[in-house]
């Protein structure tokens, strides 16, 4: 994610923060400055919140270590003014996996709860709820029952809750993922609007909520149907096979009129039949602005390049495209180059096959009447 800082690596996953945090951060401060103009309820305050988004990542961890368990990697954590999010690289296939996977987040923050519950009941008597809120009540009271309402809020059955993730899971146990997926959508986004409602009469920020919640439960839909419309598909029927290449003795003015002529934008740089870099429109561009149209092909592309198998299933491929901030993949079979392919090529076979989905169910339904 762009705008993000690696804070630490543990169990072997990086931890980031997103650069908006900080905003959070001194808004907090801010906020407790202007209410009781002294650096130690700024220093209580801010370390309220960094102690609450410590519970957020250790819930992170609770997905991200229990999917492991599953042979499902976690390939970054990152930390945002609205919480975190664990970028697994799936979810189990199996509903009674995906289940655990999911209730482990709050399953931390219930454990982190229990913990600070026992510990103040042991050295003294915890403060009644009633007289906590998130800016008054000591530190560990105010701890515990943030926690608890971490775990109650994502155990709400709407994506991309953890919660909804459930419901979606116990709906596929009878029927198909994508009808699972939809119906559980449909009533996170009936929440939705019940918590909009809500939020008009009492709190406004329940309407910031609200629109989190229908974003979310649209945006988990259209990726399954997306893996649903892949499903079958290998990289071989995404790939582009005709292209232009370049040498990395070629000049940018080549590169400028294999743009002009044709609509490709990223050319994969060729020593010998062997893919050694990539040229993509933002390389070219600098290269112009800093060397003019004469400077080398090889002194501006990429020289990172990653391969595909053309048998590769091209959900992976999109996967390793969107994590890898590479433009594109050489597509290879066995040695051999056989092509290249871009999201732009994938796009494209996802709404070619989406059509032929939606001609063949018209067809089924002229049939069935």
């Amino acid at each position: 994610m762009k705008w993000s800082w690696k804070l630490t690596r543990i169990a072997g996953i990086d931890v980031y923060v997103h650069a908006t945090f900080f905003i959070l951060i001194a808004w907090i401060a801010l906020s407790y400055w202007q209410v009781e103009g002294t650096l130690a309820a700024v220093i209580s305050g801010v370390g309220f919140i960094l102690a609450l988004f410590t519970c957020v990542v250790l819930h992170e961890f609770g997905h991200a270590l229990t999917a492991r368990r599953y042979g499902i990697r976690t390939r970054h954590i990152t930390l945002l003014p609205i919480g975190g999010v664990a970028a697994l690289e799936g979810m189990p296939k199996d509903p009674k996996q995906e289940i655990v996977v999911a209730l482990a987040g709050p399953a931390v923050n219930m454990v982190i709860a229990l913990g600070l519950w026992l510990w103040l009941t042991v050295s003294n008597a915890p403060v009644p709820a009633d007289q906590i809120s998130l800016t008054g009540g000591p530190f560990l009271e105010r701890l515990m029952i943030i926690n608890v309402v971490l775990a109650v809020f994502n155990l709400l059955p709407a994506f991309p809750m953890d919660g909804g993730r459930v419901l979606r899971a116990a709906l596929a146990m009878r029927m198909d993922r994508i009808r699972a997926t939809q119906a559980a959508a449909k009533i996170g986004q009936g929440l939705a609007l019940w918590l909009g409602f809500i939020g008009l009469l009492y709190n406004p920020f329940l309407m910031f909520i609200a629109l989190f919640v229908w974003i979310g439960a649209a945006a988990e839909a259209g990726m399954e149907q997306i893996k649903s419309t892949l499903s079958d598909a290998t990289v071989g029927s995404a790939m582009l096979t005709d292209y232009k290449i370049l040498s990395p003795d070629d000049p940018l003015s080549r590169a400028i009129e294999l743009t002009m002529a044709g609509s490709q934008t990223d050319f994969p740089v060729l020593v010998d039949d062997v893919m050694v870099g990539v040229l993509g429109q933002a390389e070219l561009l600098k290269g112009l602005q800093a060397r003019g149209e004469q400077a080398r092909v090889g002194d501006w592309m990429q020289r990172e390049v990653q391969s595909a198998d053309v048998d590769e299933p091209v959900e992976k491929v999109m996967e390793r495209l969107q994590s890898c901030h590479c433009r594109l993949l050489a597509v290879t079979k066995g040695d051999w180059l056989v092509g290249i392919v871009n999201l732009d090529n994938i796009m494209e076979l996802i709404r070619i096959q989406a059509a032929l989905q939606e001609q063949q169910g018209r067809g089924q339904m002229k049939w069935g009447a």
